[in-house]
């Protein structure tokens, strides 16, 4: 399967934390997701998940919308997935997360069939210590200093980036705001993609008006999943 974020329309992604999901609740959890019918599931999540493979193919009888990889290390990859969002921390200077963790799955996802998104992963202050930063050691860059999260972004798009990941932390009290947003896909042709602390359609547009190509939503929907078909809908009718 073809995965692609596209520059050319607003997209919305749903990441699922399997650390938070028991097998019997992928029914319920796909029977909203089949109902909101998002752009792609993200699969992934900072502390450990055990038998990834097995909740991605549950997952795949009960929904056929792309799965996608958003792995915190390489303990979080499957073949099983469709593609991959291989994720470099170049906000940090954790090798691990730089080159560490994909040294150990390059030649497996090589030779896979699962489409491969190199994608720049910039953490962002987001008012609290986010798991992220806890797991990495990194600290966010502040949402004021702009500079350096525009040249950051630049960087990952020089070395080859095809995609660029801001993030500000699951339950961020502040999201990336509209104005970092902006300054960045000002200055970037690669697809934006941007989450952490969004909670209602209006941080969701502001991420949008600011140039996002897509907003991706876990821990908000883990407490409302009654509002991903409305967060949906909202997105996907943004451009029309």
């Amino acid at each position: 399967m073809k995965i692609n974020i596209n520059r050319h329309k607003k997209q919305i992604a749903v990441l699922l934390d399997p650390a938070k999901i028991s097998l019997d609740d992928i029914p319920s959890v796909c029977s909203h997701l089949n109902n909101a019918l998002p752009d792609m599931v993200l699969i992934g999540g900072s502390g450990e998940i055990n038998n990834i493979n097995n909740f991605i193919t549950q997952l795949k009888t009960k929904t056929a919308l792309p799965i996608i990889l958003f792995p915190g290390n390489v303990n979080q990859v499957s073949l099983c997935a469709d593609g991959i969002l291989l994720l470099s921390l170049i906000s940090g200077r954790n090798p691990e997360l730089l080159i560490g963790q994909h040294t150990r799955c390059s030649v497996a996802l090589k030779r896979s069939n699962l489409s491969i998104i190199p994608t720049g992963y910039i953490l962002i202050d987001g008012g609290k210590l986010s798991s992220v930063e806890k797991a990495s050691g990194c600290r966010g860059i502040s949402q004021s200093d702009i500079e350096t999260i525009v040249s950051t972004a630049v960087a990952g798009e020089l070395l080859g980036m095809r995609a660029i990941y801001l993030e500000a932390g699951s339950g961020a009290l502040i999201p990336v705001s509209d104005k970092v947003i902006k300054a960045v896909r000002q200055v970037i042709d690669i697809p934006l993609i941007v989450g952490g602390g969004l909670r209602n359609k209006t941080d969701i547009k502001k991420a949008l008006d600011g140039g996002a190509d897509m907003v991706v939503i876990g821990n908000h929907f883990e407490q409302n999943a009654d509002d991903m078909a409305d967060f949906c809908r909202f997105v996907h009718d943004y451009a029309k």
